[in-house]
């Protein structure tokens, strides 16, 4: 990894099997989920992490260590995704690492939009409400994305996939600021599908808007 740059691997396949997650994207996955949903310090160090992951796949812990020391350090915390908040006092162990401890973790507000691009995580209404409260946005942007969030979330949340698989892929360097004309490019042709879905809908009859319903819940 050295003199390489980082990159995020959260929606990386294998190549032959473009359905299935590599393990590196299943550890970073891992990572920011676990991130995302724990507060307490002493279940952020590594060690803790390795140990939540462990246990939610039936591993052992200490098999997973090593590829999460360096998912966080050579690439979370290089790319901006995960910060080191502080360091718990250690009353064993060597003296130099008692004085300086053990780091603890959290997600930084790139991380959290990450988080809530994947789908097997479960908090993402609750971790919405904390980024738009914390990020500064555009206000007209942010009352956009407030009204799509509340009567089209899916939509939301698949614009969001495609703009971290856009960053993934080194379309752009930054997650943040969070701006509509780079949010939606990334997302063309499916914007551009729902509107001219929206237009047409709206001017439909009432027999043609149930027929049109009728279709689309054929779907589930």
């Amino acid at each position: 990894m050295a003199g390489s740059t980082p990159r995020l691997s959260v929606f990386d396949t294998f190549k032959t099997k473009k359905d299935e997650p590599t393990g590196e994207a299943l550890r970073q996955r891992s990572i920011i989920i676990t991130l995302a949903t724990q507060d307490n310090p002493t279940q952020t160090t590594r060690t803790a992490i390795s140990q939540k992951i462990a246990t939610d796949n039936g591993n052992v812990w200490k098999n997973l260590y090593s590829g999460i020391f360096r998912d966080l350090d050579e690439i979370l915390i290089p790319l901006g995704i995960v910060k080191e908040t502080g360091r718990l006092p250690l009353k064993r162990g060597p003296k130099a690492l008692q004085e300086k401890g053990i780091p603890f973790y959290q997600l930084t507000d790139s991380g959290l939009l990450v988080a809530m691009s994947l789908e097997e995580f479960s908090q993402r209404e609750k971790i919405l409400e904390r980024f738009f409260s914390q990020v500064q946005i555009d206000a007209e942007f942010l009352m956009e994305l407030q009204v799509i969030t509340k009567f089209v979330p899916r939509f939301f949340y698949s614009l969001l996939k495609n703009y971290i698989q856009a960053y993934c892929d080194g379309k752009f360097s930054d997650l943040l600021p969070l701006e509509r004309t780079k949010f939606l490019s990334v997302s063309k042709d499916m914007v551009m599908t729902q509107k001219e879905f929206l237009d047409a809908f709206t001017g439909m009859a009432k027999q043609e808007k149930e027929k049109t319903l009728r279709f689309l819940d054929e779907i589930r």
